[in-house]
């Protein structure tokens, strides 16, 4: 393959807000031949943004709403509460716009992202996890603690809070954005959407535009094992949630909780140990050069499961969350 041609560079930025979004769309030919699977994997590349992860979508969407709409004054202070990629995506939003951000964190989150925060002028504040809790697993509870001190500092600085977990400007980013994309990269051809859920911003946004568009397509919701809390209502189960390694997702958070979340766009749920995480994430990296995060790997494994049962010979469509580059201080790689 010939490299680009000048003239098909894209158009001069004039702020990092020009380089968010409109990321490439990649198909997975060479792990779809290792793996012998019927059907095409098609991954949505949020890594290429410039804080490396989808989430610099919904800060953007988020600061931007809360200007216009007068929530968020001119150099008003910015706090949200973070597992570090919507940190740091309101870090560099905020940096270009003019407003000071506190990042409130657990220190079960790796380090990689604070000092990625810090790096973009961002406060970081740590929150130390429950006695007993493993590092790297945050819990629901781990994060009860991360947000009664952004609640704290939100009143004490007279800030704006964020709150990705409740502000439809997280879904509005990936309906009005994300979602347009991989459906005009796809050629319309996906039939399947697999998304982990954290807010539930990207599956709820990313699944109405493209149910909009196709009402057959099946969204599926994954989840961490350990903390299948929204597969465990559905299907009327017990769940005791437990510490897992997909940082960003699965906080035991029932649905009731997650006002984001649009259970009438969900067609199934699938879990997804840690282990298989981490095992497609290294391969994702090793065959096709792509380098995610566990999110990353768990959107995969659930594809593949897919492919190999109920979606056999379908195209299957899902986002490179984040880069791994967060996480080289754990055994993802």
């Amino acid at each position: 393959m010939q490299p680009e041609s000048d003239h098909d560079l894209p158009v001069l930025a004039h702020s990092v807000l020009d380089l968010i979004g409109k990321t490439p769309m990649l198909e997975l030919h060479r792990l779809k031949s290792e793996l012998q699977l019927e059907g095409r994997l098609l991954v949505k590349c949020d890594l290429s943004n410039p804080g490396l992860s989808k989430k610099d979508r919904v800060a953007l969407w988020m600061v931007h709403e809360a200007r216009r709409l007068g929530q968020l004054q001119p150099g008003q202070t910015v706090v949200e509460m973070t597992s570090g990629n919507t940190g740091t995506g309101l870090a560099l939003v905020c940096a270009a716009l003019g407003h000071p951000f506190v990042a409130v964190m657990s220190c079960g989150n790796t380090p990689e992202r604070a000092a990625h925060m810090r790096a973009l002028g961002a406060e970081v504040v740590l929150v130390d996890q429950l006695e007993n809790s493993i590092s790297g697993q945050v819990t629901g509870n781990d994060l009860k603690l991360v947000e009664a001190e952004a609640d704290r500092i939100t009143t004490e600085r007279n800030a704006f809070r964020a709150g990705q977990f409740s502000n439809v400007a997280n879904v509005m980013a990936h309906e009005q954005t994300t979602g347009p994309e991989m459906w005009e990269q796809s050629s319309g051809e996906m039939d399947v959407f697999v998304d982990c859920i954290g807010t539930a911003g990207t599956f709820t946004g990313v699944s109405r535009y493209l149910k909009s568009r196709k009402p057959a397509i099946r969204c599926y919701v994954v989840e961490p094992q350990a903390a299948s809390v929204l597969k465990c209502v559905d299907q009327n189960l017990r769940n005791t949630p437990e510490g897992h390694k997909i940082q960003g997702a699965g906080y035991a958070r029932a649905d009731e909780k997650l006002p984001l979340f649009d259970r009438t766009l969900a067609d199934g749920f699938i879990s997804v140990t840690d282990e298989d995480s981490i095992k497609f994430a290294r391969m994702l990296a090793r065959l096709e050069g792509i380098m995610g995060g566990f999110s990353t790997g768990a959107h995969l494994a659930a594809a593949v499961e897919l492919l190999r049962t109920t979606e056999r010979g379908k195209t299957i469509g899902f986002v490179i969350c984040d880069s791994g580059l967060k996480y080289l201080s754990t055994d993802l790689y």
